[in-house]
């Protein structure tokens, strides 16, 4: 649910304004909003404040930078030091860093060198032999593709240089090297001619760029000696700079955050000559803090607690407060923008729904227990409070969203082990050939006759196992149908559940074109429905819309003149409101993406076991191995190749089929996000920010 929110402006003496900013940093609750339609001052601070403003962000900038170039995560708590010595804890860390992080850039420059031109550089220095350093002969090198022929540029040097060159060339790897000695006075003539044959100079980058190539090439090799190992020790000095500067460098960084912070507060205040008055949002079960935290000053400081304007004000800002439960899920709404304050908060619903659709695609005991791994693997690196370092994609994902994953993560493993009990699946067919799940005809025939569907007789076939099947996909010969509608069921009742949230947040909102385009649309589809279950989808058309002793048309109809009477009503704002309507029949159809995207997963974990299967059938014993080699190769291939898929198709189905309708995506607020110290507050009265 999204947190109830509660407006305060508070008034207070100008010259109290930096104790009473660091008491809200205390508290953490405030949400700051800027003050615009006020005659008194607001904007850019200036003068003192400005001048000491300048300074702060200077040292922030340093103290960042140098965090960055240490590239250390955050250590343990460290004492803050005095603030007159905050200046120089950050330049006695920042000149060795900045040294360091010179030396370790072009050690890293020459190494992508010498990996790039090393082996062409030392090919050239023996193609010259020497003759790179003389004073009245000049070299050019070249590089030739597999394409090239050297024909085509010594025709061009004969024409321009006649008897005055020398070619020569050498393979290296896949390409070749070559180089042109000629007079130092015809080196433009060579470079000329290089360009008729459509080759051009090879200029070598960095402080190799202007060196004789012998000289280059002395140099890279050394650099190919020594390079890696030079590269380690920078690397372990840093490390040495970040264990002996970094606890101090982050304490320091936070406490001129902080002090920034207040900057910022004053910039987003209006300001008198002796007052000052801020302005926010503060959820309205934290008032109390609030309180307790401003009765301090006395009368120096007056608050006023104001309703906020769901209707009208955009800038109220968003919390989710959900269960223990639901909570850990608000990880996978953060790949979207926060809801609207005063609508629908979808987290739950995404908690329900999500792990579970991910568990009928899935739908494999064998996936389910690898993925229960990973999710305690997941959860026992948030208990030891470590990070992951996914250094290859430039991120990191600290401690507590390592545990909202593993909860996640473990929930899907366990609607896929569900799922997987009902499909008879464990790595595909494995216990299926084991004989622990098996066919029952006649249960199959109980379970699902109501379908219409019966399971084809088989003379001569004895199914025997432990454990029945409940529910088998992979029987596509009389079995598809069936859970093609199971999968449509949740797609029916997902976009009209979106549809009737339309309808009341328009009434709630007082919208009443929003309200009617839910009506409308909620009707357009149930008719739809109505009429493709009538119609036995569209096989029938006839006794869809004249039987009218089925009650289930003349819900039809109701559907109908519902979506009639609500398209005439907004006529004017949405005159394509019937394009819209079959749009949304086809978001419904959109949810048979479970039943095909879980039927070609089981298929293809099928063919992986049966595939190892037969190893062990056709070869005995020596094909148990290799069965199960190679099936347990090709499963992780498969899984691998098809697991974004499975994430992302459910995640699909939520994010457009169903929360299109709300108008979730339409309208958004800020993220909740209270002026809050990083400091501790003990160390709140250190320094000054006048």
């Amino acid at each position: 649910m999204i947190n109830p929110m509660q407006q305060v402006v508070i008034a207070l003496r100008r010259r109290d304004s930096e104790t009473v900013i660091a008491a809200l940093q205390d508290v953490g609750v405030l949400h700051l909003r800027p003050i615009t339609d006020s005659p008194l001052n607001a904007g850019a601070v200036a003068g003192d404040d400005a001048q000491s403003r300048r300074e702060d962000e200077r040292l922030l900038a340093r103290a960042e930078s140098t965090i960055a170039e240490l590239g250390a995560y955050r250590p343990g708590p460290a004492t803050l030091p005095a603030a007159a010595d905050w200046a120089e804890v950050i330049e006695r860390a920042a000149q060795p860093v900045s040294v360091l992080a010179r030396q370790r850039q072009e050690l890293q420059a020459d190494l992508d060198a010498e990996s790039t031109y090393g082996d062409a550089v030392r090919a050239l220095a023996g193609l010259t032999g020497g003759l790179d350093r003389s004073r009245r002969l000049s070299v050019v090198p070249f590089l030739l593709q597999p394409t090239d022929t050297p024909s085509e540029l010594e025709a061009a040097l004969t024409a321009a240089l006649p008897e005055r060159h020398a070619l020569a060339t050498q393979s290296v790897g896949q390409n070749r090297v070559g180089v042109i000695a000629t007079m130092r006075g015809d080196r433009d003539a060579a470079r000329a001619a290089l360009s008729k044959a459509r080759l051009g100079e090879l200029r070598l980058p960095g402080r190799f760029d202007g060196m004789a190539l012998s000289d280059a090439a002395a140099q890279m090799q050394e650099i190919q000696r020594g390079g890696e190992a030079r590269q380690r020790e920078l690397n372990a000095q840093r490390d040495r700079l970040a264990q002996e500067h970094g606890p101090q460098l982050y304490a320091v960084r936070d406490a001129l955050k902080d002090r920034v912070a207040i900057h910022d507060v004053r910039a987003v205040s209006a300001r008198g000559k002796y007052s000052m008055a801020l302005a926010g949002y503060v959820p309205a079960e934290r008032l109390d803090a609030l309180r307790r935290s401003l009765a301090t000053f006395g009368d120096a400081v007056t608050f006023e607690v104001h309703p906020v304007d769901e209707h009208h004000d955009e800038r109220i800002p968003v919390q989710l407060k959900n269960n223990s439960y639901v909570r850990p899920f608000q990880t996978v709404m953060g790949l979207m923008s926060p809801p609207r304050y005063g609508t629908f908060d979808p987290t739950w619903v995404i908690a329900l729904f999500f792990p579970l659709f991910f568990g009928i695609i899935i739908a494999d005991i064998g996936y389910g227990l690898l993925f229960a791994l990973f999710g305690l693997w997941l959860g026992g690196k948030a208990r030891r409070n470590e990070g992951w370092d996914l250094s290859f994609f430039g991120a990191y994902v600290p401690p507590a969203t390592l545990r909202d994953l593993s909860f996640v993560t473990l929930v899907m493993a366990a609607w896929s082990i569900v799922w997987g009990f009902l499909t008879g699946e464990f790595f595909g067919t494995l216990l299926e050939h084991l004989h622990v799940f098996y066919i029952n005809p006649e249960l199959v025939n109980n379970l699902w006759s109501w379908t219409g569907i019966r399971y084809p007789e088989e003379e001569g076939v004895k199914h025997y196992g432990l454990i029945p099947i409940l529910f088998p996909r992979l029987e596509t010969g009389y079995f598809s149908n069936v859970a093609l509608v199971f999968a449509l069921l949740f797609g029916i009742l997902q976009v009209l559940w979106g549809w009737a949230i339309r309808i009341q947040q328009g009434i709630r909102h007082r919208d009443s074109v929003h309200t009617w385009e839910g009506i409308a649309l909620f009707g357009g589809v149930f008719a739809l429905i109505m009429l493709a279950f009538t119609s036995r989808a569209g096989k029938d058309i006839g006794a869809a819309f004249s039987n009218f002793s089925d009650p289930r048309v003349l819900l039809m109809y109701a559907g109908f003149a519902a979506f009639l009477i609500g398209y005439l009503r907004i006529i004017g704002k949405y005159p394509m409101l019937p394009i819209e309507l079959l749009s949304q029949g086809g978001a419904v159809m959109s949810y048979a993406r479970i039943f095909a995207v879980g039927l070609v997963s089981a298929i293809l974990a099928k063919l992986c076991t049966d595939l190892g299967w037969s190893l062990y059938e056709n070869i005995g014993v020596i094909g148990i191995l290799l069965g199960v080699l190679l099936g347990a190769a090709l499963h992780f291939f498969v899984l691998a190749l098809t697991l974004i898929g499975h994430i992302v198709q459910p995640l699909r189905l939520h994010m457009v089929e169903f929360l299109n309708p709300t108008g979730f995506n339409n309208e958004t607020s800020p993220v909740y996000n209270p002026l809050r110290r990083l400091g501790p507050a003990a160390q709140s009265g250190s320094g000054s920010a006048k």
